[in-house]
């Protein structure tokens, strides 16, 4: 593995932040069906992806310097 990728690009941080907090919300009494685990962690992960796609396009569009 020579490829270097953000944190937030990792499924298995996110699934594990997901079980995580199944885990607190079961124990706050709060009913969390398990079998959508996957789901949610997709859902999740393409909510962060269109985020940091925003913030790389407003980045680029209130840059004082050109590329290249």
């Amino acid at each position: 593995m020579i490829a270097i990728k953000p944190w937030y690009f990792s499924r298995t941080i996110w699934a594990s932040l997901i079980t995580v907090l199944t885990g607190a919300a079961g124990l706050s009494g709060l009913p969390v069906e398990a079998g959508d685990g996957g789901l949610i962690t997709d859902t999740v992960l393409q909510g962060v992806s269109a985020v940091s796609g925003l913030i790389a396009i407003f980045g680029r569009l209130s840059a004082k310097d050109r590329i290249g």
